[in-house]
């Protein structure tokens, strides 16, 4: 059904019908019997689901990545879908329209998205005022810094949102890492990077209540990087990584967008995501939290993540291609494994 239903929307442009499937969404989850009946065809519950990272419970580990609810205004509609966490974002302290339209390119034949939205957002302000709303799942917020913000003053940014939205989320993921904003990636680089977390860790560390402090690092970093990273997060006890943003690089890709700007996601992510994942859980440890995301189109994608060593997982490009059912196949198969290991002790 969700196949018949892509094919028909994946005529349209990719923002357009984004803005259009998000508003539905709403309109129909407002509805109390919808909603149950949403919740009922996808949502699996089971205490063997259930992930605990540090100091959440996360009802289970398949995420929403940031990109999709920029503006914390669909989190409450998300959930019903039976997501255990939604990150919104990115977020920047004033409101920005992003890089000019056509922005968002489908790649069907490579099962990817290129992306060059910029940080379009509504600002800080308006975003905390959308999470001041009820909700019962756990919600990150992505920080980053306005455009035209130069990197010597983007700790700035960073710590405006993270006053701003403390109060009203349960995690922060810092984002260094997305192509779409000039110099943004230049902060994979330790001599940047460190002062720019110092900061934000102090900050986070004088707040009433900590909240968790999380890294997205780029894919198309090289192992001295990641390795700088490391030491960083270790040495500032960051609270976890989040392993991929969208990546730059174009190999073996087929289809005719494959030279537009901006960053891939989806299928053609998958493997570097993988890597980098694995190159994480050896350096870090078997304890330390890892967010995996890029490249999940399937349950068994999912699966190969935590495998490489991810905590938990994020959709994003699989969800469009794939819809809400592949949330419940990947919920579905970890909770058989999960099941499977215990009838084995």
């Amino acid at each position: 059904m969700y196949k018949i239903l892509r094919n028909f929307l994946f005529l349209f442009d990719a923002e357009l019908i984004h803005e259009f499937s998000v508003k539905f969404i709403r309109i129909f989850s407002s509805n109390p019997i919808f909603k149950l009946i949403i919740r009922k065809i996808f949502v699996v519950n089971h205490v063997s689901l259930e992930k605990k990272l540090f100091g959440l419970t996360f009802k289970n580990p398949v995420g929403l990545a940031a990109g999709f609810d920029k503006n914390a205004e669909y989190y409450r509609d998300f959930s019903n879908f039976g997501f255990g966490f939604i990150e919104i974002g990115t977020v920047t302290p004033l409101p920005q329209p992003g890089n000019p339209k056509k922005r968002i390119f489908r790649l069907v034949e490579d099962k990817s998205l290129i992306n060059r939205l910029g940080f379009n957002n509504k600002g800080v302000e308006a975003v905390a005022n959308n999470l001041k709303k009820r909700r019962d799942i756990i919600i990150g917020a992505n920080i980053g810094k306005n455009f035209f913000t130069e990197n010597v003053d983007a700790h700035n940014d960073y710590l405006i949102c993270l006053k701003d939205l403390h109060d009203y989320i349960d995690y922060f993921a810092v984002n260094i890492s997305s192509p779409n904003t000039k110099g943004l990636r230049e902060f994979h680089d330790r001599e940047l990077l460190k002062p720019l977390l110092e900061k934000l860790v102090n900050q986070n560390n004088n707040m009433t209540s900590r909240k968790p402090l999380l890294l997205k690092i780029s894919p198309d970093i090289n192992d001295q990087q990641i390795d700088d990273i490391v030491q960083l997060v270790l040495e500032l006890q960051i609270d976890g990584v989040i392993a991929t943003n969208t990546s730059i690089q174009r190999d073996g890709l087929l289809s005719k967008y494959k030279e537009e700007k901006g960053g891939l996601s989806g299928m053609k992510l998958k493997d570097r995501s993988n890597s980098i994942i694995s190159f994480l859980r050896k350096k870090l440890g078997r304890d330390f939290p890892i967010i995996g995301v890029g490249g999940i189109m399937s349950a068994e994608d999912a699966l190969e993540k935590i495998k490489c060593g991810a905590d938990l997982v994020q959709l994003y490009t699989g969800f469009i291609y794939e819809g809400p059912s592949l949330i419940k196949r990947i919920n579905k198969l970890l909770l058989d494994q999960e099941l499977n290991k215990n009838n084995e002790k």
